[in-house]
């Protein structure tokens, strides 16, 4: 069993004995608890600014190759940061391969205070540079397609380069299941929809009949401090109990 299976199954049986689970028969099959933490899982991704990340990769464009396949952990492409500075890429065909750091240490001209010019000089040349390559094409333009994972270059390129792509992603199942701050929120999620779930299948009838008059079934009840439940746990999101840097996305 893997470790994302064993997370799962340690959420289930968290379930399975809050429910009562051993005293009293409860009617929930196995794909129950799967729905449920899948929901559980689907409304922390919308809601909770914890359930995303930044991160960065790498992508070779290819040679009059504009359209490319992300995978699927990637919700938005915010920049493409490239290593030349020119329209084109640094092969000796109209760029030139720009280097800050190495260039900074290397040129004692511009960092030489004694002389004329110094770091004034050197942040003027950077600055220069961004405004030459904002008006003549140094910059990627691109189009991002979120359904369709798709990276739409919205220039030709004329020859393989290698970019860095700055991207938004989520966490994965996993690793959303060991944050001891989302794993508690989860938790009580799946709990929530389990008992809403059992809830909503004991109201179909109001009493079971018996030798002495019947029994009578919760379920309304349990509907009612399910929903208080996951009302509890949605505002929670929005106060970062569940995890998060002070901002939340906001809907509506």
């Amino acid at each position: 069993m893997s470790d994302l299976d064993n997370k799962k199954q340690q959420i289930f049986n968290y379930v399975r004995t809050m429910l009562g689970d051993g005293m009293i028969d409860v009617e929930l099959d196995p794909n129950h608890y799967e729905v449920a933490l899948e929901k559980a899982l689907g409304k922390y991704r919308q809601r909770a600014e914890n359930a995303v990340e930044e991160s960065y990769a790498i992508l070779q464009l290819q040679e009059d190759t504009n359209d490319y396949i992300l995978p699927n952990e990637v919700i938005e492409v915010r920049q493409i940061f490239r290593r030349s500075i020119g329209s084109r890429s640094g092969g000796g065909d109209g760029g030139t391969v720009f280097e800050p750091f190495n260039l900074a240490y290397t040129n004692t001209y511009l960092l030489a205070s004694s002389n004329m010019g110094g770091v004034a000089t050197y942040n003027m040349f950077a600055q220069y540079q961004e405004l030459v390559g904002r008006m003549f094409g140094s910059f990627i333009e691109f189009k991002w397609n979120t359904a369709q994972k798709k990276l739409t270059i919205l220039q030709r390129p004329r020859s393989g380069e290698e970019v860095l792509l700055y991207c938004y992603n989520y966490r994965p199942d996993s690793e959303l299941l060991k944050d001891y701050l989302a794993k508690k929120w989860l938790k009580d999620y799946t709990l929530a929809k389990c008992k809403f779930m059992l809830g909503e299948a004991r109201s179909k009838f109001n009493t079971v009949a018996g030798p002495q008059g019947g029994t009578s079934l919760n379920g309304d009840a349990l509907k009612q401090e399910a929903q208080a439940e996951m009302d509890r746990l949605e505002a929670e999101v929005k106060s970062q109990t569940a995890g998060g840097s002070g901002y939340y996305f906001t809907i509506g």
